[in-house]
């Protein structure tokens, strides 16, 4: 028999770390799927001084292990794997690796974000022979010699610090004029003093050129569109990120870019599904944000998963009829008319009441577009299917509703 995970996370970034941690701590069996090491992109930055809690001193590859090991105190299993295909539509949902299949009763989706490449002539045929996109993996490389970044976010500014660590010089492309970047302005005025650091405005790369390693680019400025080459032993890229979304395509809604949309508890538009972190439409992606992210959907996936199994147990796999009464437990003359449910069911031998709070069970709600200002509200179950309804609660609707069984 085929093993079920209550709760399938995919990726091991610190919101697939988060949410692998919530979800075995509420005690659902809980797979963390993941190819690598765990840490995803925040693994490869060396200085990490913007979580909360952890000053200056703090590392990437650190506080991931840290997540990690958490994780794995409360029992989530970690499971190394390529993941290469989803149906999603099937139930339980499954996740199709290279290694093997794995079958979840919900999914959390935060593989993440990888590095945008400039699509520059001679980066492709360079990435790994000088051309890099992570400083913590390649700086050491690098020791005493010239590179360039290229970007001015707060990836491309803070990395450029770090390379500084190791290299002589550290040229900073960017593309706005002087004095502009994206990055936070407390990380740019600390860079700007950084007398390693020499900042090339109004430009961008052309090409990256030499034949077995870089040595050089060709820059353009693009004010007054001059062309030059400038001689350089790596060249480091930090442009912005691509969502990891391939395997989604057509299954759950992606805005423009290819990032997942979700709501505030992180469900996708496929029931079951949830998105974290870098993966998902959002304002700001970084490591407390996504860990934010992760928590919020695990808890969110232990209530879809728990609400489920209840109403399939009590409902859709019920042997007998079955009376669903959805009410609102802040209208009491509909409370009431719940009541009056509750006994006409006691005197009719072989039905079966559940109640359902509608303004808390919004699975349920969902699926059988309960309105909420239309409570309360009887579904008569048979089989598992919706036979009769009834909006008006009284004696004669309830015979009504039952009537022929």
């Amino acid at each position: 028999m085929e093993q079920v995970y209550d709760l399938l996370v995919l990726g091991g970034g610190p919101a697939g770390l988060a949410a692998g941690m919530y979800g075995a701590r509420a005690r659902m069996k809980t797979g963390i799927i993941e190819k690598g090491r765990p840490g995803g992109q925040a693994a490869t930055t060396e200085d990490l001084e913007n979580y909360p809690g952890f000053g200056r001193g703090t590392t990437g590859p650190g506080l991931t292990q840290a997540m990690a090991d958490h994780a794995t105190s409360f029992g989530a299993e970690f499971i190394k794997d390529t993941i290469v295909a989803l149906d999603l539509k099937s139930s339980p949902k499954k996740v199709i690796g290279k290694k093997g299949e794995y079958l979840g009763k919900a999914i959390i989706y935060a593989l993440g974000a990888e590095p945008r490449m400039l699509k520059a002539p001679g980066e492709g045929k360079l990435r790994g022979k000088g051309v890099s996109y992570c400083a913590t993996c390649d700086a050491d490389l690098f020791e005493e010699l010239d590179v360039a970044v290229v970007g001015s976010g707060d990836a491309a500014i803070e990395e450029a610090e770090y390379l500084s660590k190791f290299a002589d010089n550290v040229s900073v492309i960017v593309i706005h004029e002087e004095g502009k970047v994206d990055a936070n302005q407390v990380s740019f005025e600390r860079a700007r003093q950084n007398p390693k650091l020499k900042w090339i405005w109004n430009s961008i790369v052309k090409s990256i050129n030499g034949e077995e390693l870089v040595e050089s680019i060709t820059l353009k400025n693009i004010k007054t569109g001059e062309e030059s080459d400038y001689p350089i032993n790596g060249v480091f890229i930090f442009i912005g990120t691509v969502p990891l979304t391939e395997v989604l395509a057509g299954q759950v809604e992606l805005n423009q870019q290819g990032y997942i949309v979700t709501d505030e508890k992180m469900a996708a538009s496929v029931e079951g599904v949830f998105a974290a972190g870098d993966v998902r439409a959002k304002y700001l992606r970084q490591v407390v944000t996504a860990a934010s992210d992760g928590a919020i959907a695990a808890v969110a996936a232990e209530k879809y998963v728990h609400e489920t199994e209840l109403w399939e147990k009590e409902v859709l796999q019920a042997q007998q009829p079955v009376v669903v009464a959805y009410y609102n437990p802040t209208d009491m003359s509909g409370t009431e008319k719940v009541g009056m449910v509750d006994r006409f069911v006691r005197d009719h031998k072989g039905l079966a009441l559940v109640k359902v709070d509608a303004t808390r069970n919004e699975l349920v709600g969902r699926r059988y577009n309960i309105d909420l200002d239309r409570l309360p509200r009887l579904h008569l179950f048979i089989n598992g299917e919706v036979k009769r309804e009834a909006d008006d609660i009284d004696e004669a609707s309830l015979e009504a509703l039952v009537k022929s069984l």
